[in-house]
């Protein structure tokens, strides 16, 4: 029988070498999935030197989308590729009901009193709030409503339209769905009246280019959410955003602990820092634009709300029922609305 350190000291010599940084730093490191762009930017120039500053904890970080996440996490059978999840509303029920997360502790988190009521539950901590409506350039077109406005002049003809892969898409789709008569499992009135108005569109695209598409100026309208609205702002594009006459939406990013991790008392420590005020408080600020939940952080002055408690009565949608229908919706979007 080998001894741990038996094992340890002959390591090197059947190439084992790489257990060796694994065991010296293991309490000293928390591996989270975050989603790529402004979200690593962000993390990595501000969460992972606060994380290292105020606990010696060094932050890796894995750049992916939601579905990829989800879809990695599955494949690992059991040993977690990752400590901690960054998910939107609909893949968290996704992850939820695949049995991916360790039931969360909230009373392990020093912030937790400075979070509003329902912020933390038995699965995970709510770390970043969106708000989705209408952006314009108010330099081009007036100021729409509502979601109906949208398919009428003159902001149909300068209208960019995106379909259902992100959380803000498929939201905003389902409001338009509302105003014709559909709803949150029906979203054929938003494709039949869009199917009308097709060839009036100036731009059909993926998600991620909509910003680009409306900061060079080949749309002027289009449904994002205020983070994106104030990144634009800020890199001097004429853009303000409406929330629309039968309300904004609101949703919240949450993290989570992988099912399975070993380094459960690092990942909560991650997860206390990023609700944190001060890294709350740095996320708000330019190039991000975060939606802070702490309450101890002003909230920014471009904001359609004065208090985190006005998302109360924000537009909230049902994930488990909009799951399912999900990747129907994304099939048919893309194959009716191509131009």
């Amino acid at each position: 029988m080998f001894s741990r350190r038996t094992l340890l000291a002959g390591a090197t010599a059947i190439g084992g070498v790489s257990l060796l940084p694994a065991i010296a730093h293991a309490k000293g490191i928390v591996t989270a999935a975050t989603y790529p762009g402004v979200w690593e930017d962000a993390y990595r120039s501000i969460v992972a030197p606060a994380l290292k500053k105020k606990d010696d904890i060094e932050l890796e970080l894995q750049p992916l989308f939601a579905v990829d996440q989800i879809a990695k996490a599955k494949a690992a059978r059991g040993a977690p590729p990752f400590d901690a999840f960054v998910l939107d509303p609909g893949p968290r029920i996704t992850a939820i009901e695949g049995g991916l997360f360790e039931k969360f502790d909230g009373k392990k988190l020093t912030n937790a009193s400075k979070l509003p009521a329902g912020m933390i539950d038995e699965w995970g901590v709510c770390v970043n709030a969106q708000v989705v409506g209408i952006a314009y350039n108010p330099k081009k077109v007036p100021a729409p409503k509502g979601w109906k406005d949208l398919l009428t002049d003159p902001w149909v003809s300068r209208l960019g339209l995106t379909g259902f892969q992100t959380t803000f898409g498929t939201v905003s789709l389902i409001e338009i769905a509302k105003v014709f008569g559909g709803s949150e499992t029906n979203i054929d009135p938003a494709l039949v009246e869009l199917k009308k108005v097709l060839s009036k569109v100036a731009a059909v695209g993926q998600p991620a280019a909509m910003p680009s598409l409306f900061q060079q100026g080949q749309c002027d309208v289009m449904y994002t959410n205020t983070q994106t609205v104030a990144t634009l702002k800020s890199k001097g594009v004429d853009i303000d955003f409406v929330k629309p006459e039968t309300g904004a939406v609101a949703f919240f990013t949450t993290l989570h602990l992988a099912k399975g991790t070993t380094e459960a008392e690092n990942a909560y420590k991650y997860c206390d820092i990023v609700a944190g005020k001060e890294v709350q408080e740095a996320l708000t600020k330019p190039p991000f634009n975060f939606i802070p939940i702490n309450k101890d952080v002003p909230l920014p002055d471009y904001l359609p709300m004065k208090s985190l408690d006005e998302m109360s009565s924000y537009v909230r949608h049902d994930w488990a029922k909009i799951n399912p229908l999900r990747a129907s919706w994304i099939e048919k979007f893309n194959k009716e609305m191509a131009k």
